[in-house]
């Protein structure tokens, strides 16, 4: 009979004759009862009263019935560690056991039992094992000290564990290697700037040696560690891609996946012009090929992986396009996302077969990728141009085939096509307005809308197909309305005189009968710009509208770096960095690729560039600018529920990482308009007309502020917009022999405090009723404050005081509530301290600088703006490497840099370094041309943005010059005018 029996019983008073049988004399009867103690612990029965009878069977040489016993005490050592103590003993004469799997058993055991109490007894055992003659031991000591380091860190490196460790990993057996490697790994991650893990060629060498010999979980392992390490150059780069290629045709596709993460990282070391690198990208396609044969489960991560791949090296798969190609019986989630990575493979060499492909699965009968088949289609069109007229007509014949959500996707897609290919497709138009009436989905809606709109002048009937819409405004989604408003004042503003009636209809519904304050603040600036300058009124609504880029959808460039490096695990899947979703208090290391060799002369064909992230950066991801009052309407008293740092917003680009070269502030570079005013109380108009007076904004009522008003900000999407691209050539022209930057000194000295301005007055006591605030910004062991003197000048007691900041360039919000903890009384001033963080709403203000603050008390809300120095916003990592420095320098296009003068400076080049250092704007390297010093200095702002500054120091020369780069060349100003008051300060 099986061992099945022994979860069969409910017996009452089973404990009283367990305990009998245990203190039996007869071996079997001993093994019985405690298979049945191990039987009723499985299935959630208490029997930790046992504990002293069960450790005692722990004396016998059978090897069955001790592991039972080891079970039982790994499982209720934490509640009796008292009882645990017992156990010691028999743990050390274990240890010494002439039967190398008791010793193991042992060993793994006392690993398992996490009690502070007993682990120092532990410590002499563990020694032994460490250094036993058996490898089985060895091995599992090995795991056994990463298990300690977890409980008791600091005894572990107090014993010295931690060295004996590195010594296995030049062990003879290669599954010792492989554990001491995993234990060393294990122990690094919990702590980051250990060093624990000193990879030099030698050690390179070893690991690479245990590598063919040891098991497929063992190799993992290995090839994990192997991939933390950084070259020193291309041949030993190409050495260990050599000896790592091998495990390329292993079975488990885990083993695949790592050696492919090793090879893409060892890969950048590598010259483009080398033979070797052909061969290399010629052997990684067959095997990522062939995971895609394995379950859909696997194929699902294998997809996932491949996705990240060919976004840095489409070169790898481009003649694999077959493989991609969807089969009836793959489940939904593989279909798409072949989908995905036959759009990113499409070339003018294979689109011809894609399309064929992609209008196949048009006809399909699931609805989800269908849609995603027809997106695909428009998708292709935008990237590969000479295949833009095909993809049209291909549309064309699905929206010939009149099935409802075929056709609304193509028109989705269509205007996608307008916006790119501007003035060459238009002929389709009388075929989109045909289906009009069929379009019941928001989006395909608001396409159509959008369509007619902007060719308005080319459709005869553009008044009455608009004016069909505007039947059922206000059952049409918000999305639907906004375009329908943007498009019959496009309309108005191409036929003015057909259409007055048309358009003050619309302006009457959006304002006066809408309740969503988006709408309505749209429609008040159309009409006032309608009603005091129509000529502007077309330069804005009728503006030339940049053409849509290529790949919108590509990973951030320094995001995808990571995520190659964390190819084979869960971030690889997710498409986030493990921060994101890894929790605990585990630092979590950003992992970086290395520098390419040879990127001076290597030329790439497009595909190849916009693979590794180097190609034209997608369009920004530019926030909406939802209504007037912003979110300072939003106000709240209570208190935030959460008191640890608030996680960083999510939108759907990916937002993890920060962009090396810059690209955060890409999504403020499309939006020029002035942030909107805080609007006044006075009469709404009673009706439209046109052309007249400007109409007011909406009256908010005293209960439209207090509905919801409070301390605690409202966390909106932020913003990370993807980076902006580096070319494949380092060629462009660099003041200042900038190459010579690597053999030069930093010559930087000690670093003096961080600039603070000082105190100014933000809100007089005429406007507010009496209250008067002044105050400045700091930035203090890395956060930002708001600090603020906050005096009453009124007659009565000031209490409840809260504060929200608009929207605003960098997502400056409150990271707790005003702490205003005694009521302010009449002459009497309070100092107040508000820590800021960066993770609010964005919108671009102007200056870029400016910050919109709503404060109320119990007396009223005001509001007013102040400007912070920009430089608060300069983080404590902003250094460089020089080589990364150099690089960055050149790629930036000298159209980005842009030079100031900084007048009556008396300091000598160090003293500026040292001050500017204070403020975290960091000297990578200086040098000395003809008497003039030049200081190279790197800062980066709290959203990721790079700015590069080449300083200028003329002894005796009281002027200084300042050259600064950055991707957003719109920070450049505010950069200056800290430069300028850190150094005068």
């Amino acid at each position: 009979m099986t061992d099945s029996k022994y979860f069969t019983t409910t017996k009452k008073g089973e404990i009283f004759e367990l305990k009998a049988e245990l203190n039996s004399d007869k071996k079997e009867k001993k093994k019985e009862a405690v298979k049945k103690v191990i039987a009723s612990m499985t299935v959630g029965k208490d029997v930790s009263a046992l504990f002293p009878d069960v450790v005692n069977c722990m004396q016998t040489d059978n090897l069955e019935l001790k592991k039972l016993v080891y079970l039982y005490l790994m499982n209720y050592a934490k509640s009796q560690p008292d009882m645990a103590i017992m156990a010691v003993n028999t743990f050390v004469k274990d240890c010494e056991d002439p039967n190398p799997l008791i010793r193991a058993l042992a060993v793994r055991t006392m690993g398992c039992i996490r009690v502070d109490k007993i682990t120092e007894y532990l410590c002499e055992p563990l020694r032994k094992c460490l250094k036993d003659e058996d490898p089985y031991v060895r091995k599992t000591a090995a795991v056994c000290v990463a298990k300690l380091h977890d409980i008791n860190a600091q005894l572990v490196e107090d014993q010295g564990f931690l060295d004996t460790l590195k010594d296995l990993i030049s062990d003879s057996n290669p599954m010792v290697v492989a554990n001491a490697v995993a234990a060393l790994s294990e122990i690094a991650e919990s702590h980051p700037n250990s060093n624990l893990l000193d990879l030099n060629p030698q050690t390179i060498n070893k690991l690479l040696t245990a590598l063919n010999e040891c098991t497929e979980w063992g190799q993992i392992f290995i090839l994990d560690c192997l991939a933390n390490y950084t070259p020193r150059d291309d041949r030993e780069s190409q050495s260990i891609c050599e000896r790592v290629t091998p495990r390329l045709s292993h079975a488990n596709s885990a083993v695949v996946l790592s050696a492919v993460k090793v090879l893409m990282k060892f890969m950048e070391m590598l010259p483009k012009d080398l033979d070797y690198y052909g061969t290399l990208l010629k052997k990684l396609a067959p095997p990522l090929v062939t995971l895609l044969s394995a379950e859909p489960e696997l194929q699902y991560v294998a997809l996932r992986n491949i996705n990240l791949i060919v976004q840095r090296r489409p070169e790898i798969l481009k003649h694999e396009m077959k493989v991609f190609f969807v089969k009836y019986n793959d489940p939904i989630y593989v279909k798409l996302e072949k989908l995905d990575i036959m759009i990113r493979l499409a070339s003018q060499a294979n689109i011809a077969q894609v399309l064929a492909e992609l209008k196949e699965y048009a006809t399909e009968v699931d609805v989800d990728f269908v849609r995603k088949a027809v997106r695909a289609i428009g998708r292709c069109a935008i990237k590969v141009e000479q295949s833009a007229e095909r993809c049209v007509s291909t549309l064309l014949d699905l929206i010939q085939t009149k099935v409802n959500y075929v056709v609304q996707e193509a028109i989705v897609v269509i205007k996608d096509i307008f916006r790119k290919y501007p003035n060459k497709y238009e002929s389709v138009i009388a075929t989109l307005c045909e289906n009009l009436d069929s379009l019941d989905e928001p989006e395909a809606r608001a396409a159509m809308i959008w369509i007619v709109g902007e060719y308005a002048e080319r459709i005869d009937n553009a008044d009455e197909l608009l004016e069909s819409f505007l039947e059922g405004f206000h059952d049409e989604s918000t999305q639907v309305q906004l375009q329908l408003l943007t498009a019959i004042v496009k309309l108005f503003l191409k036929k003015p005189t057909e259409t007055q009636e048309l358009v003050q209809q619309v302006l009457s519904l959006a304002t006066q009968d809408s309740d969503n304050p988006d709408l309505r603040d749209r429609g008040y600036i159309y009409w006032r710009l309608l009603s005091t300058d129509p000529v502007a009124a077309k330069e804005v609504v009728l503006a030339e509208k940049p053409l849509i880029s290529e790949e919108t959808d590509l990973i951030e460039p320094t995001l995808l770096e990571e995520l190659i490096c964390h190819i084979g695990t869960l971030a690889s899947v997710y498409h986030k960095p493990p921060s994101a979703f890894v929790e605990g208090s585990r630092g979590v290391q950003h992992k970086r690729l290395p520098g390419s060799a040879g990127s001076g002369d290597s030329v790439e064909s497009p595909e190849t560039a916009s693979a590794a992230g180097v190609s034209e950066a997608p369009p920004a991801v530019i926030p909406s600018q939802g209504d007037l009052l912003g979110d300072l309407l939003n106000l709240d008293l209570t208190p935030p529920t959460a008191t640890g740092p608030t996680p960083p917003p999510t939108s759907g680009m990916q937002m993890g990482a920060m962009d090396l070269l810059g690209g955060g502030l890409d999504s403020l570079m499309g939006d020029e308009s002035e942030p909107p005013p805080i609007p006044l109380r006075t009469d709404t108009p009673q009706s439209p007309q046109l052309p007249r007076q400007s109409p007011s904004p909406p009256d908010y009522s005293p209960t439209e502020l207090g509905g919801d008003l409070g301390g605690s900000p409202a966390m909106g999407a932020g913003f990370g917009a993807p980076a902006a691209a580096v070319p494949a050539s380092f060629s462009a022209p660099v003041s200042g022999g900038l190459d010579d930057l690597f053999d030069l000194g930093g010559g930087v000295g000690m670093p003096m405090g961080a600039y603070i301005p000082a105190k100014i007055l933000w809100l007089p006591a005429m406007k507010a009723k009496g209250l008067e605030i002044s105050g400045t910004f700091a930035r203090r062991a890395g956060v930002i404050q708001m600090e603020m003197t906050l005096t009453n000048k009124a007659m009565s007691v000031m209490t409840d005081f809260a504060i929200q900041f608009n929207r605003n360039s960098f997502g400056l919000a409150p990271a707790g509530p005003l702490q205003v903890l005694t009521p302010v009384g009449p002459n009497q001033s309070i100092e107040a301290a508000l820590p800021l963080n960066t993770v609010g709403p964005v919108m671009k203000m102007e200056p870029l600088n400016n910050l919109q603050v709503a404060v109320k008390n119990n007396i009223d809300v005001f509001y007013f703006s102040c400007q912070y120095p920009i430089s608060m916003l300069f983080v404590e990592d902003g250094k460089m490497e020089r080589q990364v420095f150099l690089a960055t320098w050149k790629d930036i296009p000298n159209d980005n840099e842009s030079q100031f003068q900084i007048k009556d400076c008396h300091l000598n080049s160090d003293a500026a370094s040292n001050k500017l250092q204070g403020s975290n704007i960091f000297t990578i390297a200086k040098r000395t041309v003809e008497g003039q010093d030049m200081l190279y200095q790197s800062m980066k702002l709290s959203n990721g943005i790079w700015v590069l500054a080449e300083l200028r120091v003329q002894t005796g020369n009281p002027n200084y010059t300042v050259s600064l780069k950055c991707r957003a060349p719109e920070v450049s100003q505010c950069v200056f005018q800290s430069y300028e008051a850190v150094l005068k300060n």
